[in-house]
Formats: structure tokens, C-alpha cells, sequence
């Protein structure tokens, strides 16, 4: 009984989803011997910021995050981004299965704000996997979990990510406000006269003496 091992053949954009979608293409390797009925699998996708370099202005999207580039030896480290799952049908060796992975355009999501702040290159994945796997035993049904120390690393082109977010918010973003704030933002673009939520954000910006483009 062998220990099953885990790679990421590739991620990709999924256009046609409700909500804003990338899929993990896994393929899982196991005993040759072996038949595997089904496996319930877990993973937990982590970013690892300190893994990849960044420009001067990718630098600047990250300071709400990580602060200066002189605080980063303490402050980039790795994190969560997801925690996702899928059911793994029968095989015997080897197969390939589609882990759908979630997004969320919320930039009060850490994973959100730090995938927006970049420009090109890729983003270091690390996948954490663990389930349980479902096999035949002596008395009919054998059951064990996934090995502990079952991962697997990717680097996702960030293109993936932008293609991603151009599907589902084309030339636009998706920021959550308090009740409160949308209230007072709504009266404020009422007693103004302004015809869209863009020209009231730069109005407001504007009033404060941001250079709004």
C-alpha cells in the first residue's frame, strides 16, 4: 500500500461559471496494483508571496499589506487563500481530476488584494492535500487517509488570474461597503446631480485633492 502523490498539471480560467471560477487539473499517482474506488479529497491552497520578486509599482499595491519592502523579511509570508475539495471516482495507477477553486473579487480577502497588486509573472502555489481514500480490503470496503505530507507546488501565470477576473467583471471591480456608507454615498451623488457611481467615487476623490485621471 503505497502513498498517493499529487501534481498540478495546470490552472485555468473557467469563462462560463456563476461566480468567478479557476480549475486545478490534478493528476494523482498511486500503486499500480492497487485499485482506488474513490477518494474524498481535501486541500487548502496557500500563496507564497516570498517565493517571486515584484516591481517598483507591483511594490507599491503591496504596502497596504506587507508595508515597505524594508519590513518584508518579517511580513511576506506565506498564506491561505482556499480551502476547496472534490470526489475523486475509481481508478487503478494513475488519473487526472478537476479541483474547481473559488475566487472572490472582495478585496477585504487578502488573496484578492495581493493578486490585484500584481502586474505579470506568476504566483507561487503551494496545494495541501488530505481526505480520505476508499479501497478494497479483506472485508470488503478498506478506508485510509491521505498522507499527511501529500502537496503539490504550482506557478500560476497571473495572466490566469486577470483572464479570470475579465470574464466575470470586464474593465471594473467589486469593492464591499457598509450599509451606512453606501447610504451616504448615494445622498451624496443625489445632491450632487452625478449620473454614475464612477463620477461620484471621483468627485469624492477629487474634493479631497486626489489627482483623479
Amino acid at each position: 500500500m503505497s502513498a498517493l502523490g499529487f501534481s498540478v498539471l495546470d490552472v485555468l480560467a473557467e469563462p462560463f461559471t456563476v461566480v468567478p471560477q479557476l480549475t486545478a487539473r490534478l493528476r494523482i499517482e498511486g500503486d499500480p496494483a492497487e485499485r482506488v474506488h474513490a477518494i474524498v479529497l481535501r486541500c487548502q491552497v496557500r500563496i507564497e508571496p516570498q517565493r517571486r520578486s515584484y516591481g517598483e509599482s507591483e511594490e507599491e499595491g503591496l504596502r497596504g499589506l506587507f508595508g515597505g519592502r524594508d519590513r518584508w523579511p518579517d511580513t511576506l509570508k506565506p498564506f491561505l487563500w482556499m480551502q476547496c475539495n472534490t470526489t475523486v471516482q475509481g481508478f487503478t495507477g494513475t488519473t487526472e481530476v478537476d479541483l474547481a477553486l473559488p475566487c472572490t473579487y472582495d478585496f477585504d480577502v487578502i488573496g484578492s488584494r495581493y493578486l490585484h497588486a500584481l502586474e505579470e509573472g506568476t504566483v507561487p502555489l503551494t496545494l495541501l492535500f488530505s481526505g480520505t481514500v476508499f479501497t478494497k480490503g479483506s472485508a470488503g470496503f478498506g478506508v485510509r487517509q491521505v498522507s499527511w505530507d501529500c502537496e503539490a507546488g504550482h506557478r500560476m501565470p497571473v495572466s490566469v488570474w486577470r483572464q479570470m477576473i475579465t470574464f466575470h467583471f470586464p474593465n471594473s471591480g467589486w469593492i464591499r461597503l457598509d450599509q451606512d456608507v453606501v447610504d451616504r454615498i448615494a445622498d451624496f451623488r443625489a445632491r450632487r446631480g452625478l449620473i454614475s457611481w464612477d463620477e461620484t467615487v471621483r468627485t469624492l476623490l477629487a474634493d479631497i485633492g486626489e489627482v483623479v485621471p
